[in-house]
C-alpha cells in the first residue's frame, strides 16, 4: 500500500506559478516499487487527463498543452514528485492528483484544487 498527498494547489492569477508536491508513504517494499509518479487533472464536467509522468530513471512525458510550461521532477530519496507550472492559464484550473505505479497496484492522492483566473 502506498499513500500519496498532495499540496500546493490554489488561486492564482493567469500568467503566475505554482508548485505541486505529492509525498508518498508506505512501507519500504512498497515504495521501492514506485516506478512512474504521474500527475492528472480534471475539471469539471470533463474527464480525467494525464498531464505529466516521469518514471523511476528521470524519463518524463508531458501533455502537448503543457508542454514548455510544466516541468515534473522527483525526488527518490524523500519519495516526493513535483509539477513546476508556469506561465498558468485560465484553462489549467483543475483539481489536480497525484498518481503512483507500484506494483501490483495503482495508488491515487485526494486531490488538490488549482484556480487560474484571467
Amino acid at each position: 500500500q502506498v499513500q500519496l498527498v498532495e499540496s500546493g494547489g490554489g488561486l492564482v492569477q493567469a500568467g503566475g506559478t505554482l508548485r505541486l508536491s505529492c509525498a508518498a508513504s508506505g512501507s519500504p517494499a512498497s515504495l521501492s516499487r514506485i516506478a512512474w509518479y504521474r500527475w492528472y487533472r480534471q475539471a469539471p464536467g470533463k474527464q480525467r487527463d494525464l498531464v505529466a509522468a516521469i518514471g523511476r530513471g528521470g524519463t518524463t512525458n508531458y501533455a502537448d498543452s503543457v508542454k514548455g510550461r510544466f516541468t515534473i521532477s522527483r525526488d527518490n530519496a524523500k519519495n516526493t514528485v513535483y509539477l513546476e507550472m508556469n506561465s498558468l492559464k485560465p484553462e489549467d484550473t483543475a483539481v489536480y492528483y497525484c498518481n503512483v505505479e507500484a506494483f501490483p497496484g495503482l495508488y491515487w492522492g485526494q486531490g488538490t484544487q488549482v484556480t487560474v483566473s484571467a
